[in-house]
């Protein structure tokens, strides 16, 4: 079973996401095991500070890194001396997440995810522990929890027991380099546009030769970097 940490100043943020549908779910069930941890609770100083100022100037502060380095060394003290985590700080500068990543990082028993505010975090400890940067898109959000949930999301739903079975995400967008075919339901007909006749026909070497033509079809005409 997957293990994932997430070292965020707001544990409850990503507790309000995770503990909702398909995750939610698969948590409860034990298919993943995921936890949030507070760095706030390892900082030394009294008013529970975590950042100051950044040194050379600027505007905005820098998260130190003694309250990191104490909450990832706890995670991974809890974890057991047998665990291998890979660490993750989720960066505008980082490599950016695509579905051959996420399949990747599918892969491993524990994820560590460190979730970056303000100006970000003092480089050394993002050295000292060797975190390795992922982006989840060229753009900048005011904190790394959305971008450490999206991740934790599309690397869950891969692993057995999240979803009803393998199919459930082998055929969607990404997966297999292409996008993902026209999707239709009930009522056959809506607004004067029905659902194409090949769906309804019940022949499911049509349906299939449909779905392949459909997603090249879509893929070349929304995304033609992707062939």
């Amino acid at each position: 079973m997957m293990r994932i940490n997430i070292a965020t100043l707001f544990p409850a943020m990503c507790e309000a996401f995770l503990g909702e549908s398909i995750i939610g779910r698969a948590r409860k069930a034990g298919a993943v095991e995921i936890g949030c941890r507070d760095i706030r609770a390892y900082t030394l100083d009294k008013h529970r500070r975590v950042d100051d100022k950044a040194y050379g100037g600027g505007t905005g502060m820098v998260m130190q890194a003694q309250p990191i380095y104490d909450c990832v060394m706890s995670i991974i003290g809890d974890l057991g001396e047998n665990a291998h985590p890979r660490l993750i700080y989720m960066s505008p500068q980082g490599k950016k997440l695509d579905q051959q990543l996420v399949k990747e990082l599918a892969r491993e028993d524990d994820l560590i995810i460190l979730c970056g505010h303000y100006e970000g975090v003092d480089r050394r400890v993002l050295d000292e522990l060797a975190f390795e940067e992922i982006s989840v898109g060229d753009y900048v959000v005011t904190g790394g929890e959305l971008p450490a949930l999206i991740l934790t999301d599309a690397v869950c739903r891969l692993q057995p027991g999240v979803l009803p079975n393998e199919d459930a995400y082998s055929n969607e967008s990404h997966y297999n380099g292409l996008l993902e075919y026209p999707q239709y339901t009930r009522p056959e007909e809506w607004r004067d546009r029905r659902v194409p006749e090949v769906l309804i026909s019940g022949h499911h070497a049509n349906i299939k030769k449909w779905q392949d033509e459909q997603s090249l079809e879509v893929t070349r005409t929304k995304r033609p970097d992707m062939l």
